[in-house]
């Protein structure tokens, strides 16, 4: 082969494999007919999904959850709850028992699947609990297109954990994953995790749904109602119209992850405009216990004012906030929450968490079974970050994450942690599940801050969603953007903080005196290596910052919002002290001490600040 010719074939190999390794996402279109037998808690559904494959591999089967499924005795969440006991989450069983052992038989969740048919054509198709296996009979090739359509009726299940009907507040349905849902495929294959309890994934669809319901109902969902005046609820002048005392709802949505919905005979509708969006409706039951509902609007319109400015624009042009879960659970252009609250704030918390979720599970729509902490996690730090501006603390915290950090703190002494980088369904215990998708998810992002300044996690925030809004980013996605923004190299952090336990515990050792200058010396003794802040206070009462970079990053934090300072050698990681000298005297120190603004998630802070006497 001519030299000439070698290079070019091996130029069109190069790119023949650059694009297919490119990223790509799938899409789909759903069209559904519901019919809704509210006295029996049943319904009946027809599918159409126009299914569009973007991969460069070719498809000759698909999946499909069935969550519903799940939710009966004997089912793998039932078993997995029998398991862990009185360890597991605590919404699913009551003193250690399993509470799906005892729905009873004609409250079982069930989505039974008449057919399904591909272009005209009968399927063959395999249902392993909470998952459908579908054999195509024509497969779907690279950027090409099929369509399915379905059959199915269902019972709507004991409302257990986020769906199912008559919750624990009175509200008749909470119609959450409550139909067939095709599942995510991407570079790792098909996403199809069987349904425990946790978290959901799925591609980026349209939907246009149809519900027909008696007539007394009205309906919370996520999405663009498309006929206002023939329902009960959304428009003073609507004239309901009827077929055999039912009406019918049609609800469009698109480029969104899921389709949710509640109905009940008693919910009442608000909405407001946000400027520059979104429409927020609220959709709840009007009672004593839901009073906090009728303050939310001046602090919604904070919220997502906040959210847009600092974390990216709402994508959509509506919200809602629907009394209807256990809890609080997020879907696409809405949320499933507990209506009854104490008060505003406890109320907002609850929202802001939720909403956040639109953020950081919707519009970046990462793999939540696979990676929860970056879906809980950033949202939880989001939820901190908004909730200290709309509600200040009476007492000022060093930092909004304050309280984050000190939970993170006593729930290590307890000795039962579990890596963040677990699956979501797989982890052992309840709380420690909480905690390494919640809190450790939460305090990266703090972490990073902390790491390199809070200006540069600002940016990087920012440029996330400027380059993933509406796309299924990894956490490699992510932290490619925060080395960029940062110049540093931060891959042994990730590694560190979330595929182990190992913790960070540095404090002063020793402190000697001199006639014109005062030595500190630092230790590690922790796992974790980290660069470390370190300030004095003077006996007049003024801070000098100190920074004292860790040489892994090979990039030194510039500035900060938490103060100027003078940086000082790095610390190699494999040292275990570090020595330096401010030229100050005994007499005119009062304080020295590591990390003043509060932000290292140390787990021994006691050593951490010497008052000089």
């Amino acid at each position: 082969m001519k030299k000439s010719v070698a290079i070019l074939f091996a130029f069109i190999i190069s790119q023949f494999h650059a694009q297919q390794g490119s990223y790509y996402q799938q899409s789909a279109k759903y069209k559904m007919d519901i019919d809704v037998n509210a006295e029996k808690f049943t319904y009946e559904g027809k599918q159409t999904l126009d299914y569009k494959n973007n991969s460069p591999d070719v498809l000759d089967v698909v999946y499909f959850h069935l969550y519903w499924n799940a939710f009966k005795p004997g089912s793998m969440m039932d078993q997995r709850v029998a398991g862990q006991g009185k360890n597991g989450d605590s919404r699913l069983q009551k003193d250690g028992i399993s509470r799906l052992a005892s729905i009873p038989k004609d409250q079982e969740g069930a989505q039974n699947i008449h057919w399904i048919r591909q272009n005209g054509k009968i399927l063959k198709y395999e249902i392993q609990e909470t998952v459908m296996k579908v054999y195509l009979a024509e497969p779907v090739k690279p950027n090409s297109s099929t369509t399915f359509i379905l059959e199915w009726d269902a019972v709507i299940p004991q409302q257990i954990r986020r769906s199912g009907r008559n919750n624990r507040e009175g509200v008749d349905m909470t119609m959450t994953q409550w139909y067939p849902k095709i599942a995510e495929y991407d570079y790792d294959g098909w996403a199809t995790f069987d349904y425990i309890g946790r978290e959901f994934h799925a591609p980026f669809s349209d939907f246009d749904v149809t519900i027909k319901i008696n007539k007394d109902y009205v309906i919370g969902a996520g999405g663009i109602l498309e006929n206002p005046a023939d329902v009960k609820g959304y428009d003073a002048n609507a004239r309901i119209r009827a077929d055999k005392n039912k009406a019918t709802w049609r609800w469009t949505a698109k480029n969104i992850l899921d389709f949710a919905w509640a109905a009940d005979r008693d919910y009442i509708i608000k909405s407001f405009e946000v400027p520059q969006g979104p429409k927020v409706f609220l959709v709840y039951q009007n009672n004593d216990k839901t009073k906090a509902w009728e303050e939310a609007q001046p602090y919604l319109t904070k919220y997502y004012q906040l959210m847009n400015a600092h974390f990216g624009k709402y994508a959509y042009p509506t919200y809602a906030f629907i009394q209807g879960g256990d809890g609080g659970m997020e879907y696409g252009m809405c949320t499933m929450i507990l209506g009854e609250a104490k008060n505003i704030e406890g109320l907002m918390g609850l929202m802001a968490h939720e909403g956040a979720h639109s953020w950081y599970q919707q519009m970046l729509a990462t793999n939540e079974p696979m990676r929860p902490w970056m879906d809980e996690g950033f949202t939880s730090y989001a939820e901190g970050y908004v909730m200290n501006q709309l509600f200040p603390p009476a007492q000022k915290l060093p930092n909004p994450f304050f309280n984050s950090i000190n939970a993170y703190r006593n729930f290590v002494k307890k000795g039962i942690e579990e890596p963040a980088v677990w699956l979501g369904d797989h982890h052992d215990n309840g709380t420690s599940y909480t905690y390494a998708s919640y809190v450790k998810g939460e305090l990266y992002l703090v972490e990073l801050g902390y790491i390199m300044g809070e200006q540069n996690l600002a940016e990087t925030l920012k440029q996330y969603y400027d380059q993933w809004a509406l796309k299924h980013p990894s956490d490699r996605d992510f932290l490619h953007i925060a080395q960029k923004v940062s110049g540093m190299d931060l891959k042994w952090f990730q590694n560190y903080w979330i595929n182990t336990t190992k913790t960070i515990d540095y404090g002063i050792k020793d402190i000697k005196y001199d006639a014109k200058s005062t030595t500190i010396t630092l230790v590690n003794n922790g796992q974790v290596p980290m660069p470390i802040d370190f300030s004095i206070m003077t006996a007049d009462k003024k801070i000098f910052n100190y920074q004292i970079p860790m040489n892994m990053t090979h990039t030194w934090k510039t500035k900060d919002a938490y103060g100027d300072f003078k940086t000082m050698p790095y610390w190699p990681w494999t040292q275990k002290e570090y020595t330096l000298t401010v030229p100050y005297t005994k007499s005119q120190l009062s304080m020295v001490g590591i990390d003043i603004s509060q932000r290292l998630a140390d787990v021994n802070p006691d050593d951490n600040f010497v008052e000089v006497k």
